[in-house]
């Protein structure tokens, strides 16, 4: 069994105090907002896409610390990836932080695996997962906010 300390890894407060990539994309392809109201989480992604690779993808907003530390990590770690490449990182991250098919080697998710204490802490899944649901509505040109609940 995981505790507090563990969920919030070095890897996560670094990332929390000092995340990456944050600040408004001038000049994006597609944008979404996520909102995650048990929390107070609020986000929007920014993404810029050409020949379908993610060139460039920046966050703004505030939230806890799991929200902020995975949506900077997801940034750092997807930059470079096509579409396709996106959509698996997400299952696998998805199901890292759900405690399913937990055996994917780390080096398939670099610093995500951080998380991997993260279903011990159901309510935290959301926190973690939100900046990833509303990249996916971005990439889907979706309108309407995302929401956890």
């Amino acid at each position: 069994m995981f505790d507090l300390d563990d969920l919030y890894q070095e890897t996560i407060l670094d990332h929390n105090r000092h995340p990456r990539n944050f600040g408004k994309l001038e000049g994006c392809d597609f944008s979404a907002e996520g909102r995650n109201p048990l929390c107070g989480d609020q986000l929007v992604i920014y993404v810029k896409v050409e020949d379908d690779v993610v060139e460039d993808i920046r966050f703004e907003g505030s939230g806890c610390a799991i929200s902020k530390a995975s949506a900077s990590l997801m940034t750092e770690s997807l930059k470079g990836k096509t579409r396709d490449e996106v959509a698996d990182v997400f299952q696998r991250f998805r199901n890292l932080v759900m405690g399913v098919d937990v055996d994917t080697p780390s080096e398939e998710l670099g610093k995500l695996v951080a998380f991997h204490g993260l279903s011990e802490f159901p309510v935290r899944v959301k926190c973690a997962t939100l900046a990833w649901h509303t990249l996916q509505a971005a990439l889907q040109n979706e309108s309407e906010p995302v929401t956890t609940e």
